[in-house]
């Protein structure tokens, strides 16, 4: 039974496909089939964590178009975990991208797509790869895509920054998931200053959104530094960052 898993924050900037990335390789690394979509059709980016230039072809537009099959844009990515780390037995990962070509991007502010379809996409992908874990990768902010990836979740990943901007922000995603009575919401701080308390500041999310903070990643120089140079718990797992990342997939893992 694949476990389908939002990645999802009210705003960007707050590394949500950085720690998609992430959490999927370690996932993989673990020795579960993984596929990552990337349905930030107008600003997709996960594909250059992944280590490309370019978004490889075929992409989810030229599904949501049409063109293929959804398995036909899913990119067998798992060197990408290799190279760093060792995969368990069975190990596997695929990226399904969106196109980072102008014309495209325009094509979809233009004309939308058919959210349906995208829908049949994610549950065809599970099947034809028998997937243990699919990872949707939003759009910041509440939209129909949106709304649909909440429903067909087991598990919605919600991050934000501790600032008072994501704090309202969140508040609202929260109440809209749990209408829509997501089974699994947790809640991931991202690019916490040094020299805040965090048990403290735990407690306010638990006070706030009476929602369980299944990772705290600190503000580092060194993950700044790597931008979306590669993935960085992979290549510097002892760090405090990448340890966050490991607790997240844990508590991924349990359910």
């Amino acid at each position: 039974m694949t476990q389908v898993i939002s990645i999802h924050s009210f705003r960007g900037g707050t590394g949500k496909s950085n720690t998609t990335a992430n959490v999927a390789a370690r996932l993989a690394a673990a020795g579960a089939r993984v596929a990552v979509i990337d349905t930030d059709i107008q600003s997709p980016g996960v594909h250059v964590i992944f280590g490309f230039e370019d978004t490889p072809e075929p992409t989810l537009n030229d599904f949501l178009w049409g063109k293929v099959a959804i398995a036909e844009a899913a990119h067998q990515i798992t060197d990408r975990v290799t190279q760093d780390m060792g995969v368990a037995t069975g190990g596997e990962l695929w990226l399904v991208p969106s196109s980072i070509k102008p014309g495209d991007i325009a094509r979809v502010l233009r004309e939308g797509y058919d959210v349906g379809t995208l829908n049949d996409g994610f549950r065809n992908l599970a099947k034809d790869l028998a997937l243990d874990y699919l990872l949707i990768d939003t759009h910041p902010g509440l939209n129909e895509e949106t709304l649909l990836s909440f429903t067909i979740s087991d598990i919605v990943l919600l991050l934000l920054r501790p600032d008072r901007q994501d704090f309202q922000g969140t508040a609202v995603t929260v109440d809209v998931a749990r209408r829509l009575d997501v089974p699994n919401l947790f809640l991931v701080l991202n690019k916490i200053p040094s020299g805040i308390d965090l048990d403290d500041l735990r407690q306010q999310m638990t006070d706030a959104y009476g929602a369980e903070t299944v990772g705290m990643l600190p503000l580092s120089e060194e993950v700044v530094q790597n931008a979306s140079g590669g993935l960085f718990s992979l290549t510097s797992p002892e760090h405090p960052w990448s340890a966050q990342i490991g607790s997240i997939v844990a508590r991924v893992q349990a359910g």
